[in-house]
């Protein structure tokens, strides 16, 4: 008879605050919007998510990597060109992001949001400048004759900047939501979304590191 009074209790309550506690397997408020409360989600799969994409993305551009060594050594029009001396600047900015990006981590671990949002804040600044800088290295290119259908090495040096670009672009709207965006009660908390943002965030700037080599050595 207890045991019944108990239950039934338990159940009053959980219809009452719509959740039971993260340890227990049940389920999580929902945010600050209103939104129906959801199911907790482990953080290893977010990271075995982001882990999925970026292994989609690595192969991707290990294809495109493919076609430009074949196309290279195929080619009878290959014509090299001189790389605009700005990448060199921008390739400093965008690694010098992925230490910004780790001290935010180690002060939202010391729980200091405000130096969180701070090196974060200037994490996104570095990827913005980065992108400028590519529109810029472009530009120079253009005034110098380089153009996307001159040749095969222009058409693989703007495919593949591009393309970069694009997906760094991405990185950068998700650091904006990370550091910025309500994180309170909502399902993706504040650690995981770092962690998973940060892992994405790093990937691109090793892939441009590789790219650049790429580039530069296969003139």
């Amino acid at each position: 008879m207890t045991t019944k009074i108990a239950t039934e209790e338990l159940e009053l309550l959980e219809l009452e605050y719509g959740h039971r506690g993260p340890g227990e397997g049940g389920l999580v408020p929902g945010g600050d919007d209103g939104e129906p409360n959801a199911p907790a989600v482990p953080q290893h799969t977010y990271l075995t998510g982001i882990v999925l994409a970026l292994a989609a993305i690595l192969m991707f551009f290990l294809a495109l990597t493919s076609s430009f060594i074949v196309r290279k050594g195929l080619s009878t029009d290959w014509v090299p060109f001189r790389m605009p001396p700005i990448l060199w600047l921008n390739t400093g900015l965008l690694l010098l992001s992925s230490f910004t990006l780790e001290w935010a981590r180690r002060a939202l671990e010391r729980e200091s949001l405000s130096g969180f949002r701070r090196w974060w804040g200037l994490t996104t600044g570095l990827g913005v400048a980065f992108l400028v800088g590519q529109i810029l290295a472009w530009q120079q290119l253009a005034a110098a004759g380089v153009f996307l259908a001159s040749n095969p090495s222009n058409s693989f040096f703007y495919l593949l900047t591009g393309l970069h670009g694009l997906h760094l672009l991405g990185g950068i709207i998700a650091l904006l939501h990370v550091g910025f965006g309500s994180q309170s009660g909502g399902r993706l908390q504040r650690p995981t979304a770092v962690n998973v943002a940060g892992i994405y965030w790093h990937f691109m700037g090793v892939l441009w590191v590789y790219l650049f080599l790429l580039l530069l050595l296969g003139q």
